[in-house]
């Protein structure tokens, strides 16, 4: 009767299906589908922010021009508000976790671990990028707004939260908060306004003209960014002087700091020869 138990339970156990590998591919799946949906609904909000602007200002949103200085030959704008004391260009970004960085840093960290462009640094890129099209007499006129999900921490200099800079890091929930105070401190500096009715129209259609909407030049450019970002990832791994095998962060930092090896990496295996 014992035998005959036994064997019941091994049969059920082996009429298991196994799922492990679909489940992984469908967590990845599932991961992505999370990512992207945050992403779109960051963007919903800030939309539904720009949508209650005052009626004098005007804005655009997801704008892609031509830049010869950029590696895909475009720069892609997520929002620029025109106001009649300044245009603001936004970047958006959806990381999580706590954002370290500072104005003389060409690099920032998110968590301390992950490095990420100064996005003040990249939305410099942007605004010349949009200076291109316009008077230059409006050139000096643009405020760097950078926009991160409430889902992050800043431990960035002060001055990006001081309405006196015209570098401006901001939660996505404040946008248009920061934008107001923004324009009414330059109220305060101005008498008049820095761009008439006419000139908020004239700078509105010369972007608009300039947006790129043909899908297929948009979907090139996704691709140019991504084979940026997999060269930087493999050209940023260390790797053994001796076997060029790629070694891991800690690996590197072993050897770096230990004198017999003079200041030359080397992988496990090959550690074994000093």
């Amino acid at each position: 009767m014992l035998l005959f138990l036994n064997f019941l339970k091994k049969k059920k156990y082996e009429d298991k299906p196994k799922t492990a590998n679909v489940l992984t591919a469908e967590s990845k799946k599932t991961n992505e589908q999370v990512a992207a949906r945050k992403g779109e609904i960051g963007e919903y909000k800030i939309d539904i922010q720009l949508d209650q602007l005052p009626k004098d200002f005007r804005y655009l949103s997801d704008l892609l021009v031509k830049n010869p200085k950029a590696k895909s030959g475009y720069s892609q704008i997520d929002h620029v508000v025109l106001t009649p004391y300044g245009i603001f260009a936004i970047e958006t970004k959806n990381y999580q976790g706590t954002i370290y960085g500072g104005k003389d840093r060409k690099t920032w960290l998110v968590n301390g671990k992950f490095k990420m462009m100064n996005p003040f640094v990249q939305n410099y890129g942007h605004i010349k990028a949009l200076t291109s099209f316009i008077d230059e007499k409006y050139h000096d006129l643009f405020i760097s707004m950078v926009s991160f999900t409430k889902r992050c921490t800043f431990k960035v200099d002060l001055d990006y939260r001081k309405m006196a800079s015209n570098e401006i890091i901001v939660y996505d929930i404040e946008l248009s908060e920061f934008i107001h105070r923004k324009v009414s401190v330059l109220k305060i500096h101005h008498k008049e306004p820095l761009l008439t009715e006419s000139d908020i129209l004239s700078i509105f259609n010369a972007f608009s003209k300039a947006n790129i909407t043909d899908p297929k030049v948009r979907e090139e450019h996704k691709r140019a960014l991504k084979t940026k970002a997999s060269d930087e990832k493999t050209s940023s791994r260390s790797t053994c002087t001796v076997c060029n095998k790629p070694v891991s962060e800690k690996v590197k930092t072993f050897c770096l700091t230990n004198k017999k090896f003079n200041g030359k990496i080397y992988c496990y295996e090959h550690q074994k020869t000093f």
